[in-house]
């Protein structure tokens, strides 16, 4: 599987994020200058790079599923993966909400905030609106997902880009696929995988355009909310960057060691994407990078095709610990206390709120208002919080993506499908330490 082999690209993203920062800072001191730059220069270069990553999403989520899937031809070992991955995803996920729940309690990031202080400008009628729109389809219970889950018009599925109905549909054709004798089904799957080669280039294409992509997303946070402004909300970033980097090391860097794997091997291998992916919060920006890396490092093909999209849905670790420090930091501004039964509650919304959040910046803020409402915390206090969720999105995006790059290892390993002397030759020809 190629992949992009630039050696100037992470060199690049970081000249774009420097740029970014001065060039949002000479403009920040001017609101006249700021506007127009904003309005007609960085604001559409920001936007064209976001759209050609969630242009090129649904086929290489597509593809990706029915050649993983239809290359396994044991529908025992089908079902087997399945459920491994699944149960995988739901564990990791939930240690991540009870690490965030426990950080946001121990160190209380909302406690003593001057709120009279805080900006309120932001309009979060559109984000109330898209809340609304949840509890009216009635997103309430596991059945009522499961209809929501199934496409009553694929097409239509296709235009709104509702990943976790896409992922139905794929697997389901994929299984029909599988079903049909080798000569019928062979024609089309390499008509699949011709479809997911030529999505790789399209990609190599497009990560040439992520320096000026990265410089125009960064240059209009900095412009528009400055570093002063962070001030008041100083605590909640430290927090949620702290407790980031503790689930990284201390808690996947335990599973990883449990299952035979070093996080930090894991981390160097995937600098470039990680870069790319904290400077735009935008894991989909790495998607197709990240399945050859870990195809390189040992995993099966099959395996990374089907373990990696799917965690684009199911297996968010970044949203949702930002979620649970995020909920508790705003019941915490108006003084709200809320009991262990409702942060119980709180992590069984979240369990089910998460799933299926596309990997494009933002969105994870929209979720946290779906799920705030659930307990009784005002979704107004949303506003406190939208100046630096630029800033904390750019976190939890790492590690989202750390999180389903080790999955797909763990799953491999878990399936005694792992390459040791793949990886071993990769790491070498890397010039990394040598695997155990």
């Amino acid at each position: 599987m190629k992949i992009i082999q630039s050696k100037n690209l992470a060199l690049n993203i970081i000249i774009g994020l420097f740029l970014g920062i001065l060039t949002g800072l000479i403009l920040h001191q001017n609101n006249f200058i700021k506007l127009w730059v904003v309005l007609n220069f960085l604001q559409p270069m920001g936007k064209i790079f976001i759209r050609l990553i969630k242009m090129i999403v649904i086929p290489i989520i597509i593809s990706s599923l029915i050649i993983g899937i239809s290359g396994i031809d044991d529908t025992k070992n089908l079902s087997r993966i399945g459920l491994k991955t699944v149960l995988y995803f739901e564990l990791v996920t939930t240690l991540a909400i009870i690490v965030g729940l426990i950080a946001a309690n121990i160190f209380k990031p909302g406690v003593g905030i001057n709120m009279s202080k805080l900006s309120n400008n932001v309009d979060v009628e559109q984000y109330k609106n898209f809340t609304n729109n949840i509890h009216n389809n009635e997103h309430t219970n596991i059945l009522n997902i499961i209809v929501d889950l199934i496409p009553s018009n694929i097409f239509k599925t296709f235009v709104n880009g509702n990943i976790l109905s896409i992922i139905f549909f794929s697997v389901i054709f994929s299984l029909g696929l599988s079903g049909l004798p080798f000569q019928n089904k062979k024609n089309l799957i390499n008509i699949i995988k011709t479809i997911s080669e030529t999505m790789f280039n399209i990609t190599n294409i497009i990560m040439r355009y992520s320096p000026i992509g990265v410089y125009s997303l960064i240059s209009i946070t900095v412009a528009n909310f400055g570093f002063l402004s962070l001030i008041p909300l100083i605590k909640l970033v430290v927090l949620v960057y702290l407790t980031i980097i503790f689930f990284i090391f201390i808690i996947l860097g335990s599973i990883a060691w449990y299952f035979g794997f070093n996080i930090i091997y894991l981390l160097r291998i995937l600098k470039n994407e990680l870069l790319l992916a904290f400077t735009t919060s935008s894991s989909e920006a790495v998607l197709l990078n990240l399945m050859a890396k870990m195809e390189n490092y040992g995993a099966p093909k099959n395996i990374c095709n089907f373990v990696i999209p799917t965690g684009y849905s199911f297996n968010l670790d970044g949203s949702t610990l930002y979620q649970s420090i995020a909920a508790l930091f705003i019941a915490q501004l108006y003084g709200i206390n809320l009991t262990l039964f409702t942060q119980i509650t709180l992590i069984l919304t979240l369990m089910i709120t998460s799933k299926g959040i596309a990997g494009i910046p933002g969105v994870s803020f929209v979720v946290l208002l779906a799920t705030l409402g659930s307990i009784g915390i005002p979704i107004e206090g949303i506003a406190f919080i939208s100046g630096v969720d630029r800033i904390l999105d750019m976190a939890r995006t790492v590690l989202n993506v750390i999180g389903n790059a080790l999955a797909v290892l763990i799953i491999s390993k878990w399936e005694n499908q792992y390459d040791t002397k793949k990886a071993f030759n990769y790491l070498e020809s890397k010039k990394y330490k040598k695997v155990k």
